[in-house]
């Protein structure tokens, strides 16, 4: 597959074109939600999002361009609600951070969790390598600092066992069907809390 055919064709402008695109990554969502990758389709998705196939067109060249964003999209937000979390950390306690921070990386799995599992299992034959390793890079380097503020010891090596850790419980937890957050969020503090201490 070709970098070219899992990006947009172009940026919508106006907020029509705005609100068709959101349209056909909501709708692509709600088709994974309910029936996984098998059932997604770009006749599928223009269909439900009540968009022509050619406007779909416009935008994605291909399902895995949809894919892609959608992908890109969660990526973001869970990187920005991971930074939003520590943005107070100077101000309040270690278990009040870490609190933030398991909340929204359970948030980001289980929220629609057959929507996470589908896309789990997109990121793996799409050629994302790359902007996973930023991202993690930016994930980790988040950790760190929260991590050196409140002087924990070897910081870097700290954040990197945590983050893997706790990604291996979190989206397994996901891949197996799991929709108690409470539960996995109370799991998730076991095992950073032991491990930290």
């Amino acid at each position: 597959m070709k970098q070219a055919q899992i990006n947009p064709r172009k940026t919508p402008k106006q907020a029509r074109a705005k609100a068709s695109v959101q349209a056909i990554l909501q709708a692509a969502a709600h088709i994974l939600e309910r029936g996984g990758l098998e059932t997604l389709t770009t006749n599928y998705v223009a269909e439900v999002a009540g968009v022509s196939i050619g406007t779909l067109y416009q935008y994605y060249p291909s399902k895995e361009a949809i894919l892609t964003d959608i992908i890109r999209q969660k990526r973001a937000r869970l990187l920005e609600d991971l930074q939003a979390a520590t943005l107070a950390m100077r101000n309040e306690s270690f278990d009040a951070t870490l609190a933030k921070l398991l909340r929204a990386a359970v948030e980001s799995q289980l929220h629609w969790p057959k929507l996470s599992k589908a896309l789990e299992y997109a990121e793996s034959f799409l050629p994302l390598e790359q902007e996973t390793r930023v991202l993690n890079e930016q994930i980790n380097q988040t950790i760190v600092a929260f991590l050196e503020h409140h002087q924990v010891a070897d910081a870097p090596v700290a954040a990197r066992d945590l983050v893997s850790a706790l990604r291996g419980m979190i989206d397994g937890a996901g891949l197996a069907g799991e929709s108690d957050a409470q539960a996995l969020f109370e799991r998730a503090l076991r095992l950073a809390r032991g491990y930290l201490a």
